[in-house]
């Protein structure tokens, strides 16, 4: 039986509905019944799938889209205070919600498990939500990513767990109260929304405070998630189960054997030893495997059973997802986009490609992140045996002055990379072609829309 829709979702209408967040709490409320509508700047296949649903998907975003008996517009961090849509709503006196409260709202009554961290959220939830499902358990899920399995970012379950992404990027996760929360790692990211690790530490020990009366925190093994831990030590009634190859985890890393494009994992946890396969490579994911292991048994899994169930994970869409091969070359999509995503995503492809050569397409992700770690993009680039570099994914920035892909291209070539700047997408096909051969890996980097650029360097390899 479905909970009960807070009256302000009954009719909810999403601004930029196509988007990954909001589409899966507009896919969740669908199901449960709610009569949902939005708008969204292009068609694509997630408003094709909304549509699926019986959710009415505008495109272009237009005053009259907006229903008058609108219950709320759900809007997202990215909405800009002068869209028409916005404009109408306060015409209207139509209430005005924040994603993450639509979604806070939804894991009422359920036991929620909110993964966060700097990295690493996606995969996470997506193991957890896939393993859980495996078990029968039919949870609940919004993911900020596409499972290989279901297809779906999001789904409305009949079980009492929801997994959930908690996304730190705008501090709305602060409105989560889990019974279990993950931190994977923090980081210094999103330089337009924070000045300082300072700030970031503040904004994750609110997080924490969150979590329920009795509930627990799970750390990864990253030394700003265990400072994390440290600061919230103190606080009665969390429990704290760390998750590492370290000698104080408590969900302890005792082996990783990399296997291709797979990995072999052994986990000793409350008394016992679980191996289990990561269908995915690079030891990043590993952990990732580990953690969801961990939060799943502080929720009463049994532990054997939801390491078994973790193999029936695939993967999820751009997390080192292979898109295809032709001409013996295999073309795989990544979303990293940090310097630290981007290291551990190039070291685990290092490892699969052997002998063979390497070719990564990056897309640098926003001009403040590119501001402050351009140079730390382009040491990570000289893992790879050459590069392409684009111009950078502007998403919902406006440009600032003298900052381009090229302050990457500097720190590559620096570090010794063979590293292309290319300023027309349109050419990176050819380009590739002349870079890779059979056997060889090329890697699509990026946040933005160099996920597309698959299927075309697939394409045209194929001719």
């Amino acid at each position: 039986m479905a909970p009960a829709i807070p009256a302000a979702m009954e009719r909810p209408h999403f601004i930029g509905i196509g988007g990954a967040g909001m589409s899966g709490i507009a896919k969740i409320l669908a199901q449960r019944g709610a009569k949902v509508a939005g708008s969204d700047a292009k068609d694509s296949a997630t408003a094709e799938a909304l549509r699926a649903l019986g959710v009415t998907v505008h495109i272009g975003h237009a005053a009259e889209h907006l229903a008058d008996d609108a219950s709320a517009v759900v809007v997202s961090s990215a909405i800009r205070a002068d869209n028409p849509e916005l404009a109408r709503a306060a015409e209207l006196g139509i209430p005005v919600v924040h994603r993450s409260d639509a979604l806070a709202s939804l894991m009422d009554g359920l036991r929620a498990i909110a993964v966060a961290g700097t990295h690493g959220k996606t995969t996470t939830t997506s193991m957890l939500a896939v393993a859980l499902g495996h078990l029968g358990l039919d949870p609940s899920y919004a993911i900020g990513g596409d499972l290989a399995g279901p297809g779906t970012n999001a789904l409305h379950g009949d079980g009492e767990v929801f997994v959930a992404e908690a996304d730190e990027s705008d501090r709305s996760f602060q409105k989560y109260d889990p019974e279990v929360a993950i931190v994977l790692n923090v980081e210094l990211d999103h330089h337009a929304n924070y000045a300082s690790m300072d700030e970031i530490y503040e904004s994750f020990e609110a997080f924490a405070a969150k979590i329920r009366p009795g509930g627990t925190l799970v750390v990864g093994e990253h030394a700003g998630a265990r400072e994390l831990a440290r600061r919230v030590a103190d606080r009665e009634g969390l429990g704290i189960v760390m998750v590492g190859e370290s000698e104080d985890s408590d969900a302890r890393i005792l082996k990783i054997v990399p296997n291709g494009m797979k990995s072999e994992v052994t986990v000793a946890l409350d008394g016992a030893e679980h191996t289990f396969t990561v269908s995915v490579p690079g030891r990043h994911y590993a952990h990732n495997a580990a953690a969801a292991l961990a939060a799943g048994a502080r929720v009463g899994i049994d532990p054997a059973e939801l390491a078994q169930a973790l193999t029936a994970y695939t993967g999820v869409g751009r997390r080192l997802q292979l898109k295809g091969e032709a001409k013996g070359v295999q073309v795989i999509d990544s979303y990293a986009h940090h310097p630290t995503e981007m290291t551990a995503d190039l070291e685990a492809m290092r490892g699969a490609a052997g002998d063979s050569r390497l070719v990564v397409v990056f897309q640098p992700h926003l001009f403040s992140r590119t501001q402050e770690l351009g140079r730390e993009m382009g040491e990570a680039l000289a893992l790879a045996d050459a590069s392409v570099v684009l111009d950078i994914y502007p998403a919902r920035e406006d440009p600032i002055p003298g900052v381009t892909s090229e302050l990457i291209v500097e720190a590559a070539r620096k570090a010794g990379a063979d590293v292309t700047p290319v300023h027309n997408k349109g050419a990176v096909p050819e380009i590739v072609e002349g870079m890779a051969g059979p056997g060889d890996l090329v890697l699509t980097m990026g946040a933005g829309d160099v996920t597309d650029l698959g299927p075309r360097i697939l394409d045209h390899l194929s001719k």
